[in-house]
């Protein structure tokens, strides 16, 4: 770095890849500091080359990547260094798709010239502990969409071959009694007659059944490690006083939002979940339309799922009087309406308990929660 820039403020661009990751240097004014760098995306790597921008004679470099795949490990080498790191939000910076040369050195340029000029569009970056946990409930959720898919392939068995399920839940005692039955060998102890399965549907519903237990057992294990981690969080006690929300949807809700200081409003929280309504305005033109569905969809579908558990007056009493504006005869389309907008009213309720750890004006009634 020439001696003239010594000490001065640095902006760094930096345009993350899974191989190589490329690095632009330049001043507050604009003017690039040496050529364009290009090394493995490694954090030994990224200390090298951060090693021109680390002076101690000047203030600590401003440094930007993009919230891409695999940005964790970047983040925490640059606070490491003592950089101060800001994450580009991928929605902001999607214009950069429509230039006509797109390459990763233009990429690291233009994040740092948004950077400088105060105008970048920026995502949050969480702490390590609420990263760790946001880790297990997102891995939980996971193995939650994995045995739904695993029960749904049974249930996709025995329609193939016209089996009549009677029952409500094909999992428990009666279903489980039922589906020994169909997979009992030919005189066995279990076999039920001329009700059984051809040996290679046996094979794949017992296969099935298999992942199925292992899936359960994975997932009482992230149960039981995410009450660990939740077990002093005042929040995560207070959101469960809510009806319809137990320790799976408070544990989304905590490790989702995390701070939730940084909201100023229980309404920005709502927005930033996605479950405000798209507004597009132009001159005398306003067109409002479906939910935003931006932000994280753990927390939206935590919210929806809740409302038709819940039985909190102000909850249901939203939802009931859309459902009945909005519906019509055989649609659903008013009953998903008052879905969304009960959620986020119980999202609003979130908000007030974690920031206050209270929820005022619940209701006596209860209801089974998750």
């Amino acid at each position: 770095m020439s001696a003239c820039y010594e000490g001065q403020q640095q902006f760094v661009g930096i345009d993350l890849h899974r191989r190589r990751t490329v690095l632009v240097r330049m001043t507050a004014a604009g003017e690039r500091l040496g050529a364009m760098v290009r090394f493995p995306s490694t954090p030994e790597a990224l200390r090298r080359e951060m090693a021109p921008a680390l002076s101690p004679a000047g203030p600590a470099p401003q440094v930007v990547l993009e919230a891409t795949y695999g940005w964790y490990w970047a983040v925490e080498t640059l606070q490491q260094l003592g950089a101060q790191v800001h994450l580009a939000h991928p929605l902001g910076i999607k214009g950069f798709t429509n230039r006509r040369v797109k390459n990763d050195e233009r990429d690291a340029a233009d994040l740092a010239d948004l950077l400088r000029m105060g105008r970048l569009p920026e995502a949050h970056i969480a702490p390590e502990p609420v990263r760790a946990l946001r880790e297990l409930v997102r891995h939980r959720a996971k193995l939650s969409r994995w045995r739904s898919g695993v029960k749904t392939s049974i249930h996709a068995v025995l329609a193939k071959r016209g089996v009549a399920v009677a029952m409500s839940d094909l999992f428990g005692a009666e279903g489980t009694a039922l589906l020994d039955a169909l997979c009992a060998s030919p005189g066995g102890p279990g076999s039920a007659g001329g009700l059984r399965l051809e040996p290679e549907y046996t094979a794949r519903v017992v296969s099935l059944r298999m992942l199925l237990a292992t899936l359960e057992g994975e997932i009482a294990e992230f149960d039981r490690r995410i009450a660990a981690a939740l077990a002093g969080h005042p929040g995560y006690r207070t959101l469960q006083q809510l009806s319809g929300v137990g320790p799976v949807f408070a544990a989304v809700f905590v490790a989702e939002i995390g701070d939730v200081g940084r909201f100023a409003t229980a309404d920005k929280l709502t927005c930033w979940a996605g479950l405000t309504p798209r507004h597009r305005e132009s001159d005398t033109r306003v067109h409002r339309g479906r939910v935003t569905k931006q932000g994280s969809k753990l927390v939206r579908w935590a919210a929806v799922e809740a409302v038709q558990r819940s039985s909190e007056p102000a909850v249901a009493a939203i939802r009931t009087r859309i459902a009945e504006r909005r519906g019509r005869p055989g649609q659903r389309t008013g009953r998903n309406i008052a879905k969304v907008a009960a959620a986020r009213v119980l999202l609003k309720l979130v908000y007030y308990g974690l920031r206050d750890g209270q929820i005022r004006a619940l209701g006596s009634a209860s209801a089974p929660a998750a």
